[in-house]
């Protein structure tokens, strides 16, 4: 038991700490993100049910492989909040406000924003090149795949638990969630399973990136500030030697 909790530590220690802190502190107000993700499930879940709000859901959220790209793109933000139909909304109400809350604490809300939705469209696209290619490619889907609802932030929900574990320096929780989803896709070959994996591959992609690239371009866009302020004080300078040179009287020596 010692070892475990050690371990505990070691992986999970850092993160409970920093989270409990903003919660502690914030309330409600740490994860506001999160709240609203949760929110707009939960309303999509009720207007779903309600007569005539399949339709109207279907019409702003429902993304499908057989719709045109152009549809799929505009109804990608909003798909993520859509719930299946067939699965227990409490499931998605969950994961959406841990994980989108401790993400939102630990990554910031802008990348919290940015690895939800890339890794969800990168699903959503594969999905399409799966029905293209067809099911004779190990990656492929059959045609009738093509007319699938392709909703939910299960694929967010993985992908933003990857680039958690990763600002954490977790790594048996990231190397558990990625074994987690290829064996799903390997155990229950579907759509959502191939999906995961897509979400699971472009979050990879993402952490690897801030932690190589993260301090770059703060660092280019400060170097380009400072250098903007040193032109202007010199411009400025020159400017006023100028006007003290033009209104000294003639034949007077100006420094």
């Amino acid at each position: 038991m010692a070892i475990a909790k050690e371990a505990a530590v070691a992986e999970w220690g850092a993160l409970f700490g920093t989270v409990r802190e903003q919660v502690a502190r914030k309330k409600f107000a740490a994860v506001p993100l999160a709240t609203a993700a949760t929110c707009l499930i939960l309303l999509f879940s009720i207007v779903q049910h309600l007569p005539g709000g399949e339709h109207f859901v279907t019409r702003i959220g429902v993304v499908k492989a057989a719709l045109p790209l152009d549809v799929s793109l505009l109804r990608t933000p909003l798909s993520l909040y859509v719930p299946a139909l067939d699965l227990p909304v409490w499931g998605a109400l969950a994961q959406v406000f841990v994980v989108f809350g401790i993400a939102e604490i630990v990554l910031g809300r802008r990348l919290t924003l940015v690895v939800a939705y890339t890794c969800t469209l990168a699903g959503t696209l594969f999905a399409r090149v799966g029905v293209a290619i067809g099911p004779d490619h190990v990656f492929g889907f059959p045609k009738w795949v093509a007319h699938v609802r392709d909703t939910g932030p299960s694929a967010a929900v993985v992908a933003l638990a990857i680039c958690i574990a990763f600002r954490c320096r977790a790594w048996f929780t990231a190397g558990l969630v990625v074994a987690t989803m290829v064996g799903e896709a390997i155990v229950l070959p579907n759509l959502a399973g191939m999906e995961h994996v897509v979400a699971v591959m472009a979050a990879l992609l993402i952490a690897v990136s801030v932690e190589v690239f993260g301090d770059f371009w703060p660092r280019v866009l400060a170097g380009v500030g400072a250098a903007a302020v040193v032109s202007t004080a010199t411009a400025s300078l020159e400017a006023a030697a100028a006007d003290v040179r033009r209104r000294a009287p003639a034949g007077a020596a100006v420094p």
